[in-house]
């Protein structure tokens, strides 16, 4: 089973609950799991993570599976 299919499988198995003090329970155990922490970037950073986007919107990246594929080609080729 993959993550996807694991949450969609207790997020309908958590709307049946009625129990208010098991949710809350349950609440409380999800919270302290889920990583909530907010991440500093620096001005260099954003503009980076800025510039990158433009570059994705352009069409100027190449696709993992199509990278791995022109590496692999070039390690057999040596």
């Amino acid at each position: 089973m993959t993550t996807i299919e694991l949450k969609k499988v207790l997020i309908h198995r958590i709307t049946e609950i009625n129990d208010i003090s098991f949710l809350k329970a349950l609440k409380t155990i999800l919270e302290s799991k889920t990583d909530t922490e907010v991440i500093s970037l620096t001005v260099e950073q954003r503009n980076e993570i800025i510039a990158s986007r433009k570059e994705i919107e352009q069409g100027l990246f190449i696709e993992q599976e199509l990278l791995d594929k022109k590496v692999s080609g070039w390690l057999s080729a040596r």
